[in-house]
């Protein structure tokens, strides 16, 4: 019996808690491929997703900053945003813990299939538990966890999002120059209010309005039917790398098939879920602890939410009609572009607007030269592509609509200084470090 009891003795002792059972980032890359799985499930637009990313990913940080003096909270820099209630001086509250039940309980108000990320967190924690995460130290966390993210969420509630739900749709008219729905599903405009959403940074939608599209005209020597015709012969050298490089950065949420009377609908990851899993790519190369993975995440998912919003208000500023329907009408009835062109005007490239911006952010915070493979669209059975820099891989992202044949060079090319612009706002704005 002695023993038995001096053999239990040690044993009690070595139950005590482990801070890094929590403080593991697959936990956080975990949770936003999750995040980023349920998008493609429910279907988001680029936009809507792109609101989801922020304000997850800024409830994140804003817990896990709680637990490093050397990180700069948000508020005050980001529009609206106050101070997310402070960790309370409770040793049982793990941050880390916290701010993955902050993230998850954002996720799931921003989502549709709650049940899917309920899901997800229920397994999360179970395994977690079974590591040795005890009851009081789950109990506390994600107390705290939750009163961060009803914060994020009640500040959430006043970007005008709810309201713009009800606006009054896009009014399709007869111009030329104007957009029209295209084939093959032919689906009404999205989001043509986004531009009234309350932005991170911005001091107005408008703020880094690009100049403005060629003067559009059917006049075969005119300058806008010769970047017509660019589009068209797009690919008529080097078609198959340019089809590759097209397909690999496609990331249309919802491209239908027709067969006969027979349609159908593949769904992939928007661009900026795209981006986010770049994120998640240079955060472990670079080896970044929480809260400095937590810090990309962040950033870049800001100039995402910005760059969706400075485009958008382009778009439907100019409502310039897309290449396939200028071609068709003007040029070739029987052409048909190698990407679906998606639901919102041409003008300009929203690939190129929110490349530039993440690209541009992720600069700033893991230098010029930090080369990359990119296995983003593996899931997609698309080709891991390497890339020597960010900036390398938003100009490929690029010119990647140019070969889709849904954007012409104008739209492209300005839209990356748009976007450019973007990220080096944000960049000014916002500081997540202590000086």
């Amino acid at each position: 019996l002695i023993l038995v009891s001096l053999l239990y003795i040690p044993a009690c002792k070595q139950s005590k808690y482990d801070p890094s059972i929590c403080a593991n980032t697959s936990l956080i890359h975990h949770s936003i491929d999750k995040t980023t799985e349920i998008i493609v499930h429910d279907i988001f637009s680029p936009v809507v997703a792109g609101r989801i990313y922020a304000y997850t990913n800024i409830a994140l940080y804003e817990t896990l900053r709680q637990g490093h003096p050397e990180y700069k909270s948000l508020a005050g820099q980001v529009r609206d945003l106050t101070e997310v209630p402070a960790a309370p001086a409770d040793p049982k509250v793990d941050v880390n813990l916290a701010g993955l039940h902050a993230y998850v309980t954002v996720a799931k108000a921003l989502i549709f299939s709650e049940s899917e990320m309920e899901d997800y967190t229920n397994a999360m924690y179970a395994d977690l538990k079974a590591k040795g995460l005890p009851d009081d130290v789950f109990e506390a966390s994600t107390a705290y966890g939750k009163q961060v993210a009803d914060h994020i969420l009640a500040w959430s509630k006043k970007d005008n999002y709810a309201q713009t739900r009800s606006y009054p749709k896009y009014t399709v008219t007869k111009d030329a120059n104007r957009w029209q729905p295209t084939p093959p599903a032919y689906i009404e405009a999205v989001e043509p209010h986004w531009r009234e959403i309350r932005s991170m940074t911005l001091d107005s939608a408008n703020q880094f309005a690009p100049e403005f599209p060629t003067a559009f005209s059917t006049d075969t020597n005119s300058q806008y039917y010769k970047e017509a015709m660019a589009v068209y012969t797009a690919i008529d050298s080097n078609k198959e790398e340019k089809l590759a490089i097209a397909n690999f950065w496609d990331c249309n949420p919802y491209v239908m098939h027709q067969q006969g009377h027979l349609m159908m609908a593949t769904k992939k990851i928007t661009p900026g879920g795209h981006w986010m899993g770049i994120v998640g790519l240079a955060t472990r190369k670079a080896g970044l602890d929480m809260v400095g993975t937590a810090e990309a995440y962040a950033m870049v998912a800001i100039g995402l939410f910005d760059g969706f919003i400075s485009c958008w208000d382009e778009k439907y500023r100019t409502n310039m009609v897309r290449p396939e329907t200028y071609i068709n009408r003007f040029i070739d009835p029987r052409w048909e572009p190698s990407l679906q062109t998606p639901p919102f005007p041409e003008y300009t490239s929203g690939h190129s607007v929110i490349t530039a911006a993440s690209a541009v952010i992720m600069t700033s915070m893991f230098g010029e030269n930090f080369a990359f493979a990119d296995s983003s669209e593996l899931q997609y059975e698309l080709p891991v592509r390497s890339f020597g820099s960010f900036k390398e891989a938003a100009a490929e992202a690029s010119i990647s609509r140019f070969y889709g044949g849904i954007h012409t060079m104008p739209a492209i090319e300005n839209g990356a200084v748009q976007g450019a612009k973007v990220g080096e706002h944000v960049l000014a704005r916002v500081h997540t470090r202590v000086k």
